[in-house]
């Protein structure tokens, strides 16, 4: 979607949008226009809409209200971009291509706000159909801005990189799997980044086995797919200080291997890859918006199968740290490429901290839901700053615990850890196999994001499908402790 601004009211404009606060409508509105809103009850709750059609300078134009909620809210944010996301929902296949939003009253933070809300919420991946009917289709395609606050478009172009970055990752967790898989995603990922800056290291298969990277390596090995373990580096900070980590997991399909998984809502699977996907999206809104921070985001991608090459319950792996993992289920894949991937980063760039994002486990979804991702940390600060992140962008977490009575169970009679716990606890243990590979104490945190990467149905900002959940924590969480 394409937005524009424009220091007066354009001419021609059949559709005109306004943005209400709770219990306050606009000046000037028709007396038609006013009495129909509240005769439909409209109050301008947040994500509330009323529209009706008035004659405007001898032509009738469309009015569409959209209501943020209280304007003294701790939920204004949200509110604002609720107001934008109720536009989008209804005028997005209506058959009109331009909406004009009357931006009066907005300071230019909550412009962003709207503006955002709108964007995310038209955005649908259709390239893959092909008999759509014409009142299906996202006829939606320019927003244009008027009457706005001074800085209004400055400030957006932040707000249209986080927009591009949520949108990449929803694309990459959208693609099937023959579509995205290890050597894709590093295509899509160059194409994305050309031009902007960014350092793109990438390791395949014979550079990962020279650095001893079995555990990763493990996973991808029944797949015809080869493995890769892909890097971006943004240096926008201060020369020489240490840049901050964030590792994706990066399974672009997973079957569970020779565990293999249940055939019925298998191929939800491709999401499997969310974590990374919330990494290269929020690494593309970083260097797109230019952060003045040192970051690196890494991701271990590989495709889990059960081949004739693939591992077994009971093998022994050996991680590029050393330590050894008896794998007691192959389904529990996620942790065994991210222990690699953990090291290399620590090893490589030496970071001042990590947060790892993974759709680790199915029992967070069973504690959680749908609502909050899991998080674990080693750092009481780290988690603070994530926490507080998470509830600015609406990238919500719930902190678990990690300790040394539950690191116990995952210790192996045979090698140094098993990847697998006993029935309880399945998120924390996970964690706990996780932080092993933490050295010198770095500063580390774990966001288990399992039910939140995808939606059944729509959501505040998002449509069915993938929702570009971590994007906005990652953005917001380098914008308050590092920028």
């Amino acid at each position: 979607m394409k937005i524009e601004f424009s220091p007066t009211r354009p001419a021609g404009l059949r559709l005109i949008a306004h943005i209400v606060d709770k219990g306050k409508h606009p000046d000037g509105l028709e007396r038609t226009l006013a009495e129909g809103a509240s005769e439909a009850r409209f109050e301008g709750r947040a994500g509330q809409l009323f529209d009706s059609f008035v004659e405007r300078d001898g032509s009738v134009v469309r009015i569409a209200l959209a209501g943020a909620g209280e304007r003294s809210s701790d939920k204004r944010q949200q509110g604002l971009e609720r107001a934008g996301a109720a536009l989008a929902a209804k005028f997005m296949s209506a058959g009109v291509e331009t909406i004009g939003l009357d931006a009066s009253g907005l300071s230019a933070e909550e412009l962003v706000s709207v503006l955002l809300g709108l964007r995310l919420r038209s955005w649908r991946w259709d390239v893959h159909r092909t008999t759509m009917k014409e009142d299906q289709k996202v006829h939606l395609k320019t927003v244009t801005v008027f009457n706005a606050a001074e800085g209004g478009t400055s400030a957006w172009e932040n707000g249209a990189a986080l927009a591009a970055g949520i949108e990449f990752t929803r694309e990459l967790v959208s693609e099937p799997a023959n579509v995205i898989y290890p050597e894709s995603f590093v295509a899509r990922v160059r194409e994305r980044f050309e031009g902007m800056g960014a350092e793109i290291t990438v390791l395949d298969e014979a550079a990962m086995h020279e650095l001893g990277m079995g555990s990763l390596l493990g996973v991808g090995q029944g797949s015809r797919r080869e493995s890769r373990l892909l890097a971006i580096r943004w240096n926008g900070g201060t020369p020489g200080d240490a840049p901050t980590a964030f590792v994706g997991k990066g399974v672009t399909f997973d079957t569970g291997g020779i565990s293999i998984k249940a055939g019925p809502g298998m191929e939800d699977m491709k999401w499997d890859m969310g974590g990374g996907g919330a990494v290269a999206g929020a690494m593309l809104a970083l260097v797109g918006r230019k952060a003045k921070a040192n970051i690196v985001g890494v991701i271990g991608l590989v495709e889990n199968m059960p081949d004739g090459d693939a591992i077994r319950p009971g093998d022994i792996l050996t991680s590029m740290s050393g330590k050894t993992i008896e794998v007691l289920n192959t389904d529990a894949e996620g942790r065994l490429v991210l222990a690699d991937a953990l090291h290399w980063v620590q090893v490589t760039h030496k970071p001042a901290r990590i947060v790892d994002f993974a759709t680790l486990t199915g029992a967070m979804i069973v504690a959680l839901g749908n609502e909050h991702a899991g998080l674990f940390s080693n750092d009481n600060t780290l988690a603070g700053q994530l926490t507080k992140a998470g509830e600015e962008s609406g990238d919500a977490l719930w902190r678990f615990p990690l300790s040394a009575a539950y690191d116990r169970l995952i210790d192996s009679p045979i090698a140094d850890m098993k990847n697998i716990g006993g029935k309880g606890a399945g998120s924390i243990t996970a964690a706990q196999f996780l932080q092993r590979f933490i050295m010198d104490k770095t500063p580390w945190a774990h966001c288990d994001i399992a039910g939140m990467v995808w939606a059944d149905k729509p959501g505040q900002t998002w449509g069915k499908g993938a929702t570009g959940y971590g994007v906005r924590l990652m953005d917001r969480f380098i914008a308050d402790t590092v920028e």
